[in-house]
């Protein structure tokens, strides 16, 4: 059964503070709104240090405090609202431990990274992780001084696949030194590069998503190769999330054999 709190309850101030940057790292805690996003968390196998929930939102869960460990909190509306990032609060929202890994540990696996290379947008940041994921790449890198991984408009506009990422962070010149000791290319999307259909990737690759205004140039050092999207018709250029879309696809069509692990 869930426990009431009251609007004023001090637990509530901490859950508060999870809207901005900074109470996120200094809680190393996120929040998830919506039933929709607490079944694909646990789905993913993670479980939420706990929830809080309107009566409405509560009855909204169904089965799911069933599979739920930790517990469940009923909040006033009102709270609720103080609480939510979104104008329309959907009345659940539950907290869960941020989950970031060490570079070097990616870089072990052997396995092709995603490098949002100073990306700001976040809706830009969550939809390259949905989309990396649909190609069979589950491993991203958050470039410091771009959008933050658990940001809640990255968590929502990735549709649970931040949940089944493997993420890191790194600044820089960290990320290309370490990319090189690892033995892997830094591939960027860059105009001027070599046309993507004739391009030979390597397992060993990091695929870097640049800035929406100032491509990879606003951020990497230096890369091993770029890459460019062929344009035949007209328009200025794609967004990031659009051209990462299309280099994972066609990343993943030169190792056919190889799926999302």
């Amino acid at each position: 059964m869930p426990i009431p709190l009251g609007a004023h309850s001090p637990k509530l101030e901490a859950v508060r503070a999870l809207r901005t940057k900074a109470g996120r790292r200094r809680e190393e805690r996120y929040a998830v709104e919506g039933p929709t996003m607490l079944g694909e968390a646990l789905r993913s196998g993670l479980q939420p240090e706990a929830v809080y929930a309107t009566e409405a939102g509560y009855a909204a869960l169904g089965a799911l405090p069933g599979r739920l460990k930790g517990p469940v909190f009923l909040v006033p509306e009102r709270a609720m609202g103080r609480l939510s990032e979104l104008e329309t609060p959907p009345g659940v929202l539950a907290v869960l431990p941020v989950a970031l890994r060490p570079l070097a540990e990616l870089l072990a696996s052997g396995e092709p990274l995603v490098l949002l290379a100073g990306v700001a947008d976040p809706g830009n940041a969550g939809t390259l992780l949905r989309a990396a994921e649909i190609f069979g790449l589950t491993r991203a890198v958050f470039g410091c001084d771009g959008v933050e991984p658990h940001n809640p408009k990255v968590v929502r506009a990735s549709m649970g696949a931040l949940f089944r990422t493997q993420l890191a962070t790194a600044r820089p010149a960290e990320l290309v030194d370490a990319a090189a000791q690892a033995g892997y290319s830094v591939v960027a999307t860059a105009r001027g590069g070599t046309p993507l259909a004739s391009f030979r990737f390597s397992r060993r690759t990091i695929l870097a998503i640049g800035n929406e205004r100032r491509g990879v140039a606003g951020w990497l050092p230096r890369w091993d190769a770029a890459v460019a999207i062929e344009q035949p018709g007209e328009g200025e250029s794609l967004n990031a999330a659009v051209a990462g879309g299309i280099v994972f696809y066609a990343f993943s069509q030169q190792f056919p054999n190889r799926g999302a692990d």
